[in-house]
């Protein structure tokens, strides 16, 4: 019987550090967005947007180059934000994370140590930025929507159409932090060499998406539950994945199985307690 313990352990580890950094980083990133929200209809467009772009990948192989210099633009652009807004804005600083960043992948991207180290560490500190980062877009309902759809579009492109997995092989090919591939715990070895598991940067921020929005709507015990809920989903469904389904399989799906029971428990919960006590007198 095969198991798991490290991505479930990732996946915990970056949404916890995601819930507690948001609590110190949120006032100056709310300054910084100026206070705005994603709105249901944003919510909508932006699931759409996403598949649209899936298939783009896919079908348009020129897409990949400019996904690339997006993606590039884009990871630059959030580590200058971060460290511009906490190094008290000084720009000379905050240029030097990304600079490195491009640097490194310039130069290093075609080695070992790239591909097995570097592109990985900078998948989880991107995870983890992207979340601080988008988070305070969203409202409790607005989160739930986005939540819905993507899971649905996920579904679809994964177990019906197989798009997602082509896209993320495209997007793998060029060699950018768009994931995080780390090896079983306990290792396993086949024949085509030490076995690993691939999880994507979007399945990350989802994650700490929900944790954090249960914090601010439910507190902090929900919350810690919640992602302790969406990390032993994920070493569940890993276990069925790993011995009997040898297959990609959608990653909100298993998040949203572990994080939806509590939800739904808490939401009950109320409804109890806010019912009135009926009393009978003799």
């Amino acid at each position: 019987m095969y198991f798991d313990i490290t991505m479930p352990s990732a996946l915990f580890a970056v949404t916890m550090i995601s819930l507690f950094v948001n609590r110190k980083t949120e006032g100056k990133l709310k300054e910084t967005l100026q206070e705005k929200q994603v709105g249901i209809l944003d919510a909508v467009l932006l699931v759409g947007l996403m598949a649209v772009m899936i298939y783009l990948i896919v079908f348009v192989r020129q897409v990949a180059l400019i996904l690339m210099g997006f993606y590039l633009f884009a990871y630059s652009m959030i580590l200058f934000m971060f460290t511009y807004i906490f190094s008290n804005n000084r720009w000379y600083v905050a240029i030097l994370p990304p600079a490195v960043f491009i640097l490194l992948y310039a130069f290093v991207r075609d080695t070992s140590f790239w591909m097995l180290y570097l592109v990985n560490i900078y998948g989880l500190v991107f995870a983890v930025l992207i979340t601080l980062y988008l988070v305070g877009l969203y409202t409790w309902k607005t989160t739930v929507i986005f939540g819905v759809l993507l899971t649905v579009m996920d579904i679809i492109l994964v177990l019906v159409t197989g798009t997602m997995v082509e896209a993320a092989n495209v997007a793998r090919s060029l060699d950018l932090p768009v994931m995080v591939s780390l090896p079983l715990i306990p290792l396993i070895v086949s024949d085509k060499g030490l076995l690993m598991l691939s999880l994507g940067l979007g399945d990350f921020f989802f994650a700490g998406l929900l944790g954090i929005q249960t914090y601010k709507k439910y507190g902090k015990q929900l919350a810690i539950l919640s992602a302790i809920g969406m990390s032993i989903s994920f070493f569940v469904f890993e276990v069925l994945l790993l011995n009997y389904w040898r297959g990609a399989f959608p990653g909100t799906l298993i998040i949203v199985c572990g994080w939806a029971p509590f939800i739904v428990w808490k939401q009950l919960a109320q409804r109890r307690s806010s019912r009135p006590e009926t009393q009978v007198q003799l």
